[in-house]
């Protein structure tokens, strides 16, 4: 799967202002229990269960919190941009503040890990992370998306 399909619409681009990752984690598990069919506290739980295994940060100022969800009808991605950088356990000690959420159903797990790893590619070519930190709009940060997708960069 594509990163860009993950992405249907503007709406799964937010500006959040967390306080720390705790806070942030609760953010994106209302954002994500409002389009699916599922509680906000499920979904935290998931995403508080997936970040001891360990920091879903990847470096660089990006995060990726995700997890697989019995009964999920479709997979979720929100991508969210911090107003300020927040500390995220990192490796490399930087601050995150580029969000990729990833929710998959359990069932259908053959798409998963292509599509993290489609993410992951995508974000080691430093343009693509600091055009969508300038973006001014949901709009502007998904054809960004769309078109390293349709460039190949993914």
């Amino acid at each position: 799967m594509v990163i860009a399909n993950l992405f249907p619409a503007a709406d799964g681009i937010l500006s959040l202002s967390p306080t720390n990752k705790t806070d942030l984690m609760e953010m994106l598990a209302t954002e994500a229990a409002a389009r699916v069919s599922r509680s906000r506290e499920e979904i935290l739980d998931a995403l508080l269960a997936r970040e001891k295994l360990g920091s879903t940060a990847l470096g660089r100022g990006v995060a990726m919190p995700h997890t697989r969800l019995e009964g999920l009808g479709t997979q979720l991605a929100i991508l969210a941009r911090l107003t300020r950088p927040i500390e995220f356990d990192a490796r490399d000690g930087e601050p995150v503040d580029l969000v990729f959420l990833v929710l998959w159903p359990e069932e259908a797990s053959e798409g998963f890990l292509p599509a993290l790893s489609n993410i992951c590619r995508v974000l080691r070519n430093d343009q693509l992370p600091r055009q969508l930190r300038r973006a001014r709009s949901a709009e502007e940060a998904l054809s960004l998306l769309r078109s390293a997708d349709e460039a190949g960069e993914i």
